[in-house]
């Protein structure tokens, strides 16, 4: 299998991107269940300006959310080079070097927007790169997401205590760390707040992260760009230290969302259930 992903990855990126679209149809078309989350998803944000906005909105969120899972292949199993050169531009990225020169760490943060796998890999070419992730489901799957991801100078650290505790270690080195901050945390790990006006349950290791160390926190994505040509980088400004609240502190990590959502809304990930109810906690 490894042998037939690697001879995918060889494909121009444009043509994966044409097959991606294709099958992001596919899926949407087969599987109502799936078509009425993300349909649910997209609509309730209100980000499109009026019922014709969203529908536009929704069909080239169709394509780019196919595109998104077939390109994952591509930047797991290109060569690590091959793969850095389809950063066409980067953007902001003196925040990052003046977060860096200050000794404290950074944690940069990508939510479900673009090529969010990019991120790691492009930081991890710059400098030591600590990146959260979650296991999956199928055993099988790990071993091609750990080879994919810990390329260059990035280590992986899992959703568990071991994993928090080599995050906290890497920011007192003042070295860099990534996470999804939209990701559902685990039962105790997070708190409800408002996204796009509706309850989600929200990380709390950011702010505690945050806390222990005055590391600076910056949010950027891996915008997609139209026809193959590759992906831009953009690093926004560092956002004000977190509430001690986390309460207020999660909304303020979903207000960051949120603003590069509404940035870039066909590439954001629609059908990820960020409002999934989590076993055992109330709201």
């Amino acid at each position: 299998m490894t042998w037939l992903l690697r001879l995918f990855a060889r494909l121009p990126l444009w043509a994966v991107h044409a097959l991606g679209a294709v099958a992001g149809w596919g899926v949407y078309l087969a599987s109502p269940h799936y078509a009425r989350r993300l349909r649910e998803n997209l609509y309730h944000s209100k980000v499109g300006s009026d019922a014709a906005a969203n529908r536009r909105l929704l069909f080239k969120a169709i394509a780019e959310a196919g595109k998104s899972v077939l390109e994952l292949f591509i930047v797991w199993f290109r060569p690590y080079p091959d793969v850095l050169k389809l950063v066409r531009g980067v953007e902001g990225w003196e925040h990052v070097q003046t977060a860096r020169a200050s000794g404290k760490g950074v944690m940069l943060l990508t939510p479900h927007v673009g090529c969010f796998e990019m991120g790691g890999l492009y930081c991890g070419a710059q400098f030591p790169f600590t990146e959260l992730y979650r296991p999956p489901k199928l055993a099988q799957l790990e071993p091609l997401m750990r080879a994919g991801r810990a390329r260059g100078q990035v280590a992986l650290a899992t959703t568990d205590y071991a994993g928090v505790k080599k995050l906290l270690a890497a920011l007192k080195q003042g070295q860099a760390i990534g996470a999804l901050p939209d990701q559902v945390p685990s039962l105790g790990e997070g708190v409800w707040a408002d996204f796009f006006d509706q309850p989600a349950y929200t990380m709390t290791l950011i702010a505690r992260l945050q806390q222990k160390t005055g590391a600076a926190i910056i949010f950027f994505y891996a915008e997609r760009l139209s026809w193959g040509r590759g992906f831009v980088m953009r690093y926004l400004p560092p956002i004000a230290p977190l509430s001690e609240n986390p309460e207020q502190a999660a909304r303020q990590i979903n207000a960051a969302v949120e603003a590069i959502v509404r940035a870039c809304p066909a590439q954001y990930l629609w059908s990820y259930n960020r409002y999934k109810a989590v076993r055992g906690e109330g709201r």
